[in-house]
């Protein structure tokens, strides 16, 4: 059974930086994608941004775009998502979802099979 596990949440405030991480216990290339989503209370579940793991593809929500960074280190089976100039409204939780064959980019939170725990994002004065 494959693991995801979060790390790198926390407060900061508007205009800072956080980099969250995704460890794919065990299995990274394996995978056909790695994405971040997250989800408001009350709103629906939004994609984030996407990599393909075998050739490093990258896929990103407009509200992300610029602002957004996602990588990864297939010797470390991690994927990292770093978020420069932060706003209040990125505050909420993340999660990190596994696609284990797919083709192409999609943010469609049906196709993963595999979510991590989720990790919370405050930015906030």
């Amino acid at each position: 059974q494959l693991q995801l596990v979060e790390s790198g949440g926390g407060l900061v405030q508007p205009g800072g930086s956080l980099r969250l991480s995704c460890a794919a216990v065990g299995r990274l290339l394996d995978l056909y994608a790695i994405a971040w989503f997250r989800q408001a209370p009350g709103r629906e579940l939004e994609g984030v941004s996407q990599i393909i793991t075998i050739d490093g593809s990258v896929y990103y929500t407009e509200p992300v775009k610029g602002r957004f960074t996602i990588s990864r280190d297939n010797a470390k089976y991690t994927v990292y998502l770093q978020m420069n100039s932060l706003k209040p409204e990125d505050t909420t939780i993340y999660y990190c979802a596994a696609r284990e064959t797919g083709r192409g980019p999609s943010l469609d939170g049906s196709l993963y099979t595999n979510w991590g725990q989720g990790i919370r994002v405050t930015v906030s004065s």
